[in-house]
């Protein structure tokens, strides 16, 4: 089969399987498989692929038609422009979380110390450490699985960070200039809500934010104080319509400058704040 030939079937199956980016899904597949990129299908659409190319392709499709996500196929996403792996042990980075590492750089000195509350993938601490000099960095989650996707992480883009695996601050001591955290926030009966990719494939542990969404923005919020210095940052990822509730328990625990930001689609995204 031709290239474009190979492209045309990946699109197919992945339009019978109701895949709503199947055109997008099927063309990065092709370029994972053939380690070409995205001019490949117009420059050398009829170069003659072998027998391995379609064989794997073929395969590939397979599993993303089966509402595999894609980026559990490549092993890998791209955030702040660097590459992170992603397997099952670990969210898969979005585009929204962005705004939170955008926003948290407003207010990122070099020398700073940073907490990651629940850091998964890492793709948050390690960016933050990327872009900035001679902070430090302690990753926290729950799941040594996913600290172990962090670690891998942080090799890969040459950084070092502290890794932890604690149930919130039960293992973390010491103090820091900064908090950030894009906790579970899903309410639990809307999982089941959730489009087949995150709800069956990425961690349960990493959706559930229990009855409300809220239960760790109050646990983190109750106690972040204690592990904070003066004037410290805290930065929160939020559901849409989480805004109000999670500001208020900032105010409640004594924040200043608590303020919400809105991401590209206008939604609200992040919560931060300041401790006095």
């Amino acid at each position: 089969m031709t290239y474009r030939e190979l492209y045309e079937y990946g699109v197919a199956k992945l339009m019978e399987a109701d895949i709503e980016e199947a055109k997008l899904d099927a063309r990065l597949l092709l370029e994972y498989i053939c380690h070409t990129d995205r001019n490949a299908l117009l420059v050398h659409g009829d170069s003659k692929r072998n027998e391995i190319e379609e064989e794997f392709y073929k395969a590939v499709i397979g599993k993303r038609a089966q509402r595999i996500p894609l980026q559990h196929i490549t092993g890998e996403q791209e955030f702040m422009g660097l590459t992170f792996k992603v397997n099952e042990h670990t969210l898969i980075p979005r585009q929204d979380t962005e705004i939170l590492v955008e926003e948290a750089m407003r207010h990122l000195h070099d020398g700073m110390d940073i907490l990651d509350m629940c850091t998964g993938s890492g793709c948050i601490l390690l960016s933050l450490l990327k872009y900035s000099n001679e902070c430090s960095g302690t990753g926290i989650d729950i799941s040594q699985d996913a600290l172990e996707v962090a670690r891998e992480n942080a090799q890969m883009l040459g950084l070092k960070a502290e890794w932890l695996q604690s149930d919130l601050f039960e293992k973390v001591s010491g103090s820091f200039d900064m908090l950030v955290s894009n906790p579970p926030y899903i309410a639990t009966k809307e999982i089941e809500t959730l489009m087949p990719e995150v709800r069956e494939h990425e961690p349960i542990q990493a959706l559930d934010g229990y009855e409300d969404g809220l239960f760790f923005y109050r646990e983190i919020i109750a106690k972040a104080s204690e592990y904070l210095r003066k004037g410290a940052r805290v930065f929160f990822e939020i559901g849409y319509d989480q805004g109000e509730a999670v500001s208020n328990l900032l105010i409640k625990h004594g924040f200043q400058e608590v303020k919400v930001v809105k991401d590209y689609a206008g939604l609200d995204r992040v919560v931060k704040g300041m401790k006095k």
